[in-house]
């Protein structure tokens, strides 16, 4: 089997180029027939994916580096079921690795692609707004939660604790910071063309792939990653003071039930908000609208397993 490795050298400041180093020396001890691209800016992962699968054929690509470097590679693929995906997780979050239970040792997870007996078929969630679409693996979302993966992007808390191997925290430092800024919107929503529901003052929407994001926050502990589903939760018509309770909880995935959160499922979701608010796909950031439409892909893509 050959293999296509994109690497971020800069996944977890600067953790992603000295893991390569230890992996390439495996790979040629073992005789593996690969071929390795290296990302130089934001963007680039995308880049390299598109040219890479142009021709139509199967491939077998390995991402090193973070859910932001899964993000960019999935939608640079154009055919995503002629993709099996192996994944070599180096991010701070690691939620893509959490979801589908990838080992989060370097060296392991590399044992476990180059061993490949399992894959899972993965859903590959699109959001839509402003006629532009952005494939998602782990989630997406509107308002309070994209608004904290915005500002992760800038935090030099997220260096620091990437130095210290508590990358995931970066997520809750800038929560509570974020909370005490954003103000809540009226936002409806309506799932597989359904009743509209209205939320007065709603804090965020997450369309949920799998089952955590943010560093583990166990958004929706039920999400399947290939049920042709996506799991919303809404976070509305509660004090900030209840917020503050429900992102601990959320950590242990013992949210549900609580006054203020909603979840649902569907294949298609509709969210409108009173005023133009964040967005994020897979922890990116994108840039604020009033309005989004969420959809699962037909086509799977194929995820190597341990």
């Amino acid at each position: 089997m050959s293999y296509i490795f994109i690497v971020n050298p800069h996944a977890r400041s600067g953790m992603g180029g000295v893991t390569w180093d230890l992996i390439e020396p495996e790979l040629k001890k073992r005789r593996r027939h690969y071929r390795v691209y290296t990302t130089e800016k934001p963007g680039h992962a995308e880049k390299i994916a598109r040219e890479v699968t142009a021709d139509g054929k199967e491939h077998t690509i390995v991402v090193l580096g973070g859910d932001g470097t899964v993000n960019e590679v999935l939608n640079g693929v154009e055919d995503p079921g002629k993709i099996t995906l192996g994944y070599i997780p180096i991010g701070s979050s690691n939620d893509f690795a959490r979801g589908l239970g990838i080992k989060r040792e370097p060296m392991d997870a590399l044992e476990t692609v180059l061993t490949g007996e399992r894959t899972v078929e993965l859903d590959v969630g699109v959001i839509s707004r402003n006629g532009k679409k952005r494939k998602f693996a782990v989630s997406a979302g509107i308002g309070f939660d994209a608004g904290v993966c915005h500002q992760v992007c800038l935090s030099r808390w997220k260096v620091l604790l990437n130095k210290l191997n508590l990358g995931k925290l970066s997520y809750a430092v800038v929560a509570l910071d974020r909370l005490l800024k954003f103000s809540p919107a009226a936002m409806s929503v309506q799932v597989d063309g359904g009743k509209e529901e209205t939320f007065q003052k709603a804090y965020f929407a997450a369309f949920m792939n799998l089952p955590c994001e943010g560093g583990g926050f166990r958004f929706c502990p039920e999400a399947l990653p290939g049920d042709g589903k996506l799991d919303l939760l809404v976070v509305a018509d509660v004090p900030r003071t209840k917020v503050l309770l429900f992102l601990p909880m959320a950590l242990l995935g013992k949210h549900a039930g609580f006054r203020g959160v909603t979840i649902r499922r569907g294949s298609r979701i509709r969210v409108k908000s009173e005023k133009p608010l964040p967005i994020h796909t897979d922890g990116e950031p994108l840039f604020l609208r009033r309005e989004v439409e969420v959809c699962v892909k037909e086509e799977k893509i194929r995820v190597i397993t341990a």
